[in-house]
């Protein structure tokens, strides 16, 4: 065989694996989209609260314009983006013709208060405007965000603490404040406050709240300080004192790691 047969030859192969090639690619563009795999059946889970109806409506009409074959997240989120109760939308397919959207909700923390009113937000700083506040703990700012997002670096803390709470602590909290002397503050109904100082290591620190009021020797205390986790100290402050009617004078307290004088 010559060159130029030898030549002509893989020139002729090249164009026909070419065309086969473009032929497959069309075939499949074709089906991907045909009716042979639209989607017919749609199973949505994690949807609760007063939104469950009008949220599953809005995925399962996107979803019913797709196939198993091309789904577009991108259509599914925005079909949700009106709902800020979804973080995330989990999809997967059951070929010819299924599909199955997992919601992820993210759930109402606090409840930012200013002027009388209250906003719901997630431990992520995201707003809730439609959820109830009413069992919320309060969550003082000087004023409610504007936006559709938490940006005072204070109301985001008391949210990150709230979201670090053990749950069997997190339905007896009233209200996370923050001051100078204390920094975060939680207030505990029917019980003590308990100052964390900065954001750092919550986990350890509502370790350590938690042994303490376990503790029986913690009983009738009016704070819980664990700015350090390592050596909480649990006392009666100055002001419980002067309510009692005693004097305040040289009183001093005594914790579980060791004592300090009234704050």
């Amino acid at each position: 065989m010559t060159v130029k047969r030898r030549v002509g030859l893989r020139v002729k192969v090249a164009i026909a694996v070419l065309a086969t090639l473009a032929l497959l690619g069309g075939a499949w563009l074709w089906l991907r989209d045909s009716p042979l795999v639209a989607v017919r059946r749609v199973t949505i889970t994690g949807v609760y609260g007063p939104d469950a109806g009008q949220i599953r409506s809005a995925l399962r009409l996107a979803a019913l314009n797709m196939t198993t074959l091309d789904v577009r997240q991108n259509e599914l989120r925005v079909a949700v983006a009106p709902y800020p109760i979804v973080k995330q939308v989990r999809v997967s397919t059951q070929f010819p013709h299924g599909m199955r959207i997992d919601v992820v909700e993210q759930f109402p923390l606090g409840a930012l208060v200013a002027g009388g009113q209250a906003v719901a937000a997630s431990g992520d700083g995201t707003l809730l405007r439609d959820s109830p506040t009413a069992s919320l703990p309060t969550i003082p700012v000087p004023s409610l965000p504007g936006g559709s997002e938490v940006t005072d670096g204070a109301a985001l803390d008391a949210l990150a603490l709230l979201a670090a709470a053990p749950s069997r602590l997190a339905a007896r909290i009233s209200q996370v404040s923050t001051d100078s002397a204390h920094g975060l503050v939680v207030q505990l109904r029917s019980g003590p406050s308990i100052y964390f100082g900065d954001a750092t290591d919550l986990d350890a620190k509502w370790v350590s709240a938690t042994d303490v009021l376990a503790d029986p020797s913690s009983a009738g205390a009016s704070y819980i300080d664990v700015n350090d986790p390592a050596r909480p100290v649990a006392g009666v402050s100055e002001q419980a004192v002067a309510a009692a009617g005693l004097a305040t004078t040289g009183t001093s307290t005594t914790g579980l790691g060791g004592s300090t004088s009234s704050p």
